[in-house]
């Protein structure tokens, strides 16, 4: 069981711009449309776990789902599932642990946790086993950061470090302890 972030940031942090925009994400040029490791993550996880911030971002992508695994989405205001995803997004709530534990429980036992609140959430709690963090070379000076507060240190050890497109940085780290 690991419960998984996979994100990007600027050199400097933040996965959205201060607008809350993303298209910096796409600064460098990738014509041959390298996934970054993308497909074996979703080969890997069961389910994805993100934040209604999240999946509004999503959704409002004009592409098709993303994702092929369900998709449990943390909300204290959602009510209900946005038309024509009732077989993809389910919506929970509670505390994170439990929440986990109810998903590994229903055999869910490897997860894809994506949001900032959400991840930010997930380490406050001490419930993330494996950061991906892939960082695009640019300085945002602003927006929406990766990391919040700590009430303290957590070790990670690095994993592995890959470079795409001779300027992107990916580095996988595994918690320790």
């Amino acid at each position: 069981m690991a419960n998984i972030v996979f994100i990007a940031t600027s050199i400097d942090g933040y996965i959205a711009d201060k607008e809350g925009g993303l298209d910096w994400l796409h600064s460098v040029p990738n014509p041959d449309n390298i996934d970054m490791g993308f497909a074996p993550l979703m080969d890997r996880v069961d389910a994805l776990v993100m934040g209604r911030n999240t999946l509004e971002t999503v959704l409002s992508f004009d592409v098709d789902w993303p994702y092929s695994k369900p998709v449990f989405v943390l909300s204290n205001t959602m009510k209900e599932v946005p038309n024509g995803y009732q077989d993809k997004v389910f919506l929970v709530q509670g505390d994170l642990t439990e929440v986990v534990a109810d998903l590994n429980s229903k055999g869910y036992q490897d997860l894809y946790i994506d949001g900032g609140v959400t991840i930010q959430n997930f380490l406050k709690q001490e419930l993330v086993d494996e950061l991906t963090i892939t960082t695009i070379p640019v300085l945002l000076g602003g927006g929406i950061k990766l990391f919040g507060e700590l009430e303290q240190m957590q070790s990670y050890q690095l994993i592995e470090s890959k470079v795409y497109l001779e300027t992107i940085v990916q580095n996988h780290f595994k918690r320790m302890g």
